[in-house]
């Protein structure tokens, strides 16, 4: 199965979900050829100066269709984004779900705009392939046999005819689009994922590139990635060009035809005056709904591409299909169940020393850092030093699982520690983890979604923000503002440290815990650490603050 035929399984929009939509599209355009077929009826029936009761339901049937266009247009555009909206919405629940089971190091190595822009632009896309993919070419189709069956009941030389043209304006236009358009989205969902990527850097990070004097660097990064953009916009626009211009050429033909055909029958007296103007003009609006397939096409493989980067977010082993074991009888098994992963069940995994076998961590193409040995015992604790950019983020990575060692091996418990063990056995809480736009309950539930309202407010209590979080009258209920904005650093920072508390896993790395808070905050800290190795869990903090280091058994200094 194709990245997009999965995706938009995932949509869960069914067969019969999209009938109401190309329904009304249908009418909408179905009114258009009717309209033409009755208007050019009506006159070349008012030129015979019949009397008004014989044109009468004529004029009324033209009133309905004009009318009717715009109604139908509505009701197609309401049914059709209602669909695909809350296909995107189931979606993303799947691919959250997904998210969580799946191994860390799958975006690890993304940015956060490249997420961004595969979390937000890359969805829509799919959910753009039922309104601007399926739909359209189920409207054609519709629309395209109700002009063939109208002008066929009057001339069937000339509805055969029609009919030839359609097909060869349907589907020549798409076969020279496809290749082209093919090449033309996967230039495109890149360029608007470089734009998105570089434009979240520039916002985001702007003191940091003002202070270190690289605006200009980024602003050209910025300029780049538009004219990549720019380009993908200009390739997608030749394939289109080139099939409106056979749509024309087919469309042309068609008219031709009619007209002579509608022409050669009145002067042998097989039609009529009015039937032969219903032959005559009724192709000139049988081509509009034909005229949507080449940008269907150009949709379709926008959708795929887009579909192929989500893919790209999860591995195999949390697909739908791969999710059934043999005593699931077929029910798909979370990948994220904690009793399914390694060390997931707090209970028995508490205990268990982790061991460091000579392990030298590297980002690909970068100096690794020096070999480290030692072994913590379960309930111990590790304290990492160095100078900034001696690699201890890059070494509390290696050891959390999410990056392959340079050298050597971490262990836990004797067991090799691998991906499937991050988030579950190893927990790691980075220095700029994020705070999310929701209350302080969730995001303290980002650690522990069964985290009941006693057990975060005795969390808060511990790292000392119990009288912060009761200042208002929300409670736990207050809403915090994405990224932390709206709390200060030392409120953020024990927020985080909160989440540390409740998270199960029996190791946990902390990533300079002590940034932002003051004499209280520190105290506050040294009761977490305490709390957390009572419990036997063990604990791993990279720290520049050498006052902390009277916690730890044992210290790793990276500069030697």
């Amino acid at each position: 199965m194709t990245p997009l035929r999965a995706a938009l399984r995932d949509t869960q929009v069914r067969t019969r979900d999209l009938v109401l939509p190309i329904a009304n599209g249908s009418m909408a355009l179905g009114s258009a050829v009717g309209l033409a077929a009755v208007a050019a009826w009506l006159i070349a029936r008012a030129a015979e100066m019949p009397s008004p009761a014989d044109i009468a339901l004529a004029a009324v049937i033209v009133r309905f269709f004009g009318i009717s266009r715009g109604l139908f247009r509505y009701l197609e555009r309401l049914a059709s984004h209602r669909t695909a909206l809350t296909g995107v919405v189931a979606l993303r629940e799947s691919l959250y779900t997904r998210l969580a089971g799946s191994r860390v190091d799958r975006v690890l190595g993304l940015s956060r705009g490249d997420i961004v822009a595969r979390m937000g632009a890359d969805l829509d896309a799919v959910g753009d392939a039922v309104v601007r993919a399926l739909i359209p070419v189920g409207v054609a189709i519709t629309v395209s046999v109700l002009a063939v069956g109208i002008v066929g009941s009057q001339l069937p030389v000339a509805g055969a005819a029609l009919a030839v043209c359609l097909v060869l304006a349907g589907v020549v236009p798409a076969v020279l689009t496809w290749r082209s358009a093919r090449i033309a989205a996967d230039l495109g969902i890149r360029a608007h994922a470089h734009v998105s990527e570089a434009t979240l850097s520039a916002l985001e990070s702007a003191p940091e590139h003002r202070v270190w004097g690289t605006t200009g660097e980024v602003l050209d990064s910025l300029h780049h990635a538009n004219r990549e953009a720019e380009h993908a916009q200009e390739a997608a626009a030749r394939p289109a060009a080139l099939a409106a211009g056979t749509q024309s050429l087919f469309s042309g033909l068609a008219l031709v035809a009619a007209v002579g055909f509608a022409v050669t029958a009145m002067q042998s007296g097989d039609l009529s005056g009015p039937s032969g103007a219903i032959v005559a003009l009724t192709p000139l609006a049988a081509f509009e709904a034909v005229g949507l397939v080449p940008a269907a096409v150009q949709q379709w493989w926008r959708s795929h591409g887009a579909a192929v980067r989500l893919d790209a977010l999860t591995d195999d082993e949390t697909k739908p299909d791969s999710q059934t074991t043999p005593h699931s009888h077929g029910e798909p098994r979370a990948a994220s169940d904690p009793q399914h992963r390694p060390g997931g069940d707090p209970d028995t995994a508490s205990a268990g020393a982790l061991t460091l076998d000579h392990v030298s961590a590297a980002w690909p193409e970068m100096t690794p850092t020096p070999p480290v040995d030692v072994t913590v015992a379960g309930g111990g604790c590790l304290g990492i030093t160095g100078r900034t950019g001696a690699g201890k983020t890059t070494l509390l990575l290696t050891i959390a699982g999410a990056l392959m060692p340079a050298a050597g091996g971490v262990l836990w418990r004797g067991e090799a520690i691998t991906p499937d063990h991050t988030g579950h056995a190893v927990a790691m809480t980075a220095e700029d983890a994020h705070v999310f736009g929701t209350t302080v309950l969730e995001n303290l539930r980002v650690a522990r979604g069964d985290a009941t309202r006693t057990e975060a407010a005795d969390a808060l209590e511990t790292v000392g923000l119990a009288d912060w979080a009761h200042e208002g009258e929300q409670g736990l209920d207050m809403m915090l503002g994405s990224g932390g904005h709206t709390v200060s650093g030392g409120e953020r920072r024990r927020l985080l440290l909160a989440r540390v508390l409740l998270h199960p896993a029996p190791v946990h790395l902390i990533d300079e815990p002590s940034e932002h808070l003051d004499a209280s905050g520190i105290a506050a800290f040294r009761a977490l650490i305490a709390t957390m190795r009572s419990q036997g869990r063990t604990v791993v903090i990279v720290t520049h603050d050498v006052t902390l280091l009277d916690l730890t058994d044992q210290v790793v200094n990276l500069d030697r």
